[in-house]
């Protein structure tokens, strides 16, 4: 090798190294630049809210005629508009089943769905469970079972169980429901498992839960 090709190989490689940066950094903007102007789009302030629509909801019982924005969820309009606050708001995401309501006996993620969805149906929050001072027999149980801890998952955890009770009896198999020509699945710790693995306890409260429920359940209907 001599002097002058050891001078020009270490500049070959830095002009090469540099390119590809150059390269990569163009390419980069180029992809970023529509997102950035559309971010710094203006946003027209004068424009007017969506009209809010009259939603009738029969809710524990009584009817409710309620002027609502289209985009309210069940969920806050229960908590944020009648005040019924045992629905809880967790994930928002219908992860973690906190916030289950029962439409027309069918248990359902408050959080996913709209208001204006349910007009004219019945909606069941665990406040509407109890009659009067006598609890609901899930809510009877949770307590004697010690099925909660901090409490915050219970009212999803109850609604979430009567609603699959309800199924259970209706005759409706699970993912690990061994026998499907038997008029019911017997409600083994599996079963129950399984058919409530749409609500989370972080309090890990689950055998106490299963407990509850599987009392319930061998209770005469």
């Amino acid at each position: 090798m001599d002097e002058h090709e050891s001078h020009t190989e270490p500049n070959t490689f830095e002009v090469t190294r540099r390119t590809v940066i150059e390269t990569g950094t163009t390419a980069l903007l180029l992809a970023t630049l529509p997102r950035a102007a559309l971010a710094a789009a203006p946003v027209d302030d004068n424009e007017p809210p969506p009209a809010p629509v009259k939603v009738e909801l029969q809710i524990n019982g009584q009817p409710h005629s309620l002027m609502l924005d289209s985009r309210t969820t069940l969920l806050d309009t229960l908590r944020e508009h009648l005040a019924l606050t045992g629905s809880k708001k967790g994930c928002d995401h219908g992860q973690c089943g906190a916030c289950t309501v029962l439409i027309d006996g069918r248990r359902i993620n408050s959080c996913l769905t709209l208001a204006v969805m349910h007009d004219g149906q019945s909606v069941t929050t665990v406040e509407g469970l109890a009659a009067g001072d006598n609890l609901h027999p899930l809510q009877t149980a949770f307590v004697e079972h010690d099925g909660f801890q901090c409490g915050y998952c219970t009212s999803g955890q109850i609604c979430s169980a009567v609603g699959m009770l309800a199924e259970s009896r209706q005759g409706m198999p699970s993912y690990v429901t061994g026998d499907l020509t038997q008029p019911a699945a017997e409600l083994t710790d599996t079963e129950i498992r399984e058919r409530m693995s749409g609500n989370i306890c972080r309090c890990a409260a689950y055998p106490n839960i299963v407990a509850a429920i599987k009392q319930t359940a061998e209770m005469p209907t």
